[in-house]
């Protein structure tokens, strides 16, 4: 809650938050209910999910959440959702592995239907007669709050394009995964018959510091985050998956990234172990003397 009101207090655009489990207190298995908490304690920044997991959810129970959560902040959530992919994930829910991706289509249709204002049941009236039955609330944002789609892998990437949405990559996908994986989801988007999706954001693990010390300790940190997050096999500079630096190197960072992606949001991660509170507030900051009012914080 305090960061998101940090955040807000230094004009950033919107707070990010993934869904995790099974990782002690460092899980945020209700990513919504968090969030709502932040709605309390804020009035302007947005709200994200990065990774709101569907296949683990009976999609009218998460059309509400979603729609509360939205009429809470008064229209300010921007979803993304998720398939998860750790095993023990769908085994402690009783789902399938082999199913993900089938839920998570069948699950977004029956939301985005709900939302829309489609009958989801019927019931009996006082006169014997079938009744419709419709979702409600709904969303403040009409016809549903935009929705974004984390995708890993070239089975997931095609699934977000063909339903015309934009994709999330993951935070440590390197620069060459991320223009091909880009430059797939346009085309498959294109030939699925949608309009261009012009929304494409870029989540990075940021730092920014005018202390050369502390700049080369967080680069030390991350190198051994790394090994032990990339995919086995993968040997690559944090420069690839990471922007940490002075503000004047991570700012020519952040125009690369436009340049090379066509990026329009940048969502900072900022989880980087060993660094403080106050060294964290200062990148954000940073960031935020950076880019002016659009900065978006993860």
């Amino acid at each position: 809650m305090e960061q998101a009101e940090t955040a807000e207090q230094l004009g950033y655009h919107s707070f990010w938050l993934p869904e995790s489990h099974f990782s002690g207190s460092a899980s945020i298995p209700a990513p919504l209910m968090s969030l709502a908490a932040v709605a309390a304690r804020t009035s302007r920044i947005r709200l994200g999910s990065t990774s709101y997991l569907l296949p683990i959810r009976h999609p009218l129970q998460a059309a509400e959440e979603v729609a509360v959560l939205d009429r809470l902040s008064n229209g300010r959530v921007i979803l993304g959702i998720g398939r998860g992919f750790r095993n023990a994930l769908f085994t402690a829910f009783d789902v399938p592995v082999a199913e993900k991706r089938k839920r998570f289509a069948a699950a977004l249709q029956t939301m985005l239907s709900a939302w829309s204002g489609a009958t989801i049941a019927f019931e009996e009236g006082p006169e014997g007669n079938q009744q419709p039955v419709y979702l409600g609330p709904l969303p403040v944002q009409q016809p549903h709050p935009p929705i974004w789609v984390a995708a890993f892998g070239p089975l997931a990437i095609k699934q977000a394009a063909t339903l015309g949405l934009p994709y999330l990559a993951s935070p440590m996908e390197t620069e060459s995964v991320l223009l091909d994986n880009y430059r797939r989801h346009r085309e498959i988007a294109d030939k699925a018959g949608h309009e261009p999706i012009t929304t494409v954001p870029v989540m990075r693990t940021l730092f920014a510091s005018r202390d050369s010390n502390l700049i080369e300790r967080v680069r030390d940190s991350l190198v051994e985050q790394g090994r032990g997050v990339l995919r086995r096999g993968t040997e690559v500079g944090i420069e690839e998956w990471a922007l940490v630096g002075d503000p004047h190197y991570v700012e020519d960072r952040i125009s690369h990234y436009r340049e090379l992606l066509s990026m329009t949001h940048l969502i900072a991660r900022g989880r980087i172990p060993g660094v403080s509170e106050s060294e964290q507030r200062l990148s954000m900051e940073l960031l935020a003397e950076m880019n002016g009012s659009e900065a978006e914080d993860h």
